[in-house]
């Protein structure tokens, strides 16, 4: 009986690694697919997408070097840089205090506004992206600086949803320690609730993180040629006629996701952790 028992283990444990391991090759496969088409020449691309690059078809560095001269590719970094980490530090530093008042005060204001936050998630971003250009332009907020002050609006739902949930798993005890020692409220949060909010905040930096670096749309509508990030540079490889420079697209595209793929990595064991916390908890 313990055999068979042991038998059907080991067959579900296999099953599950052979499908696992087929839908992970399945996911990567894009992006294997956009290097190995980086390293080859543009005609030859459209003909033979997932064939290996041979002495004839293999270009070296070639659209590499040609991408960055065409799309100004460190310039378009530099922005996208500058856009992605003022958002999400604005992200964190606002709603994380937010997510702390409105779990600890208790009034129907405070509920009201936590689910306020919560149904703007529900609000697709093409039903509102008109009047929101309108608004930035006459509030001048269509510059790098502006546009920050957007995504912290757009990103505010989630955000305050995720702490929220933290913030409800934290001993109440430790705050009320920390009062009678003396500390304000202002204290209280940055010595004691904030170093314990350390994996949501770090779920909530990379969900953002992602989220900004890669989007498209809203720099577009907003900023436009004149500060260009990264998809904005890449879609401008497009020329008349609908040709395409295949091959300095696809150096780009892989240049592109090489940060956000080695940020990713880097803090994924704080992904599940804080997504479970600030969903489950409390």
């Amino acid at each position: 009986m313990k055999s068979g028992i042991n038998k059907r283990k080991k067959f579900r444990r296999a099953f599950l690694f052979i499908f696992l391991t087929a839908l992970s090759i399945l996911f990567l496969s894009p992006i294997f697919i956009v290097l190995m088409n980086s390293f080859k020449g543009k005609f030859f691309i459209s003909e033979t997408p997932f064939k290996f690059p041979d002495s004839e078809t293999f270009v070296g560095l070639e659209n590499y070097i040609s991408g960055i001269e065409k799309t100004k590719f460190i310039h378009a970094t530099g922005w996208s840089l500058f856009i992605t980490l003022g958002s999400v530090t604005a992200i964190l530093f606002f709603t994380s205090m937010t997510a702390w008042f409105i779990t600890r005060v208790k009034s129907k204001f405070n509920g009201m506004l936590y689910y306020i936050f919560t149904l703007s998630m529900i609000v697709p971003f093409q039903m509102v992206m008109f009047t929101m250009t309108k608004v930035a332009n006459v509030l001048h907020l269509d510059n790098p600086l502006g546009i920050i002050v957007i995504y912290l609006g757009f990103g505010s739902g989630l955000s305050v949803f995720m702490y929220s949930g933290f913030v409800k798993s934290i001993p109440l005890e430790l705050e009320e320690a920390s009062m009678i020692d003396g500390c304000s409220p202002i204290k209280t949060f940055f010595l004691v609730v904030l170093p314990v909010l350390k994996p949501i905040t770090v779920t909530v930096a990379i969900l953002n993180g992602m989220w900004i670096w890669n989007d498209y749309l809203l720099p577009y509508l907003l900023i436009g040629m004149d500060y260009k990030t990264i998809p904005i540079a890449i879609q401008y490889l497009k020329g008349g006629y609908g040709s395409i420079d295949m091959g300095a697209m696809m150096a780009m595209l892989v240049l592109a996701i090489i940060p956000i793929v080695i940020f990713f990595v880097t803090c994924q064991k704080y992904i599940i952790e804080g997504v479970v916390a600030g969903a489950v908890k409390g």
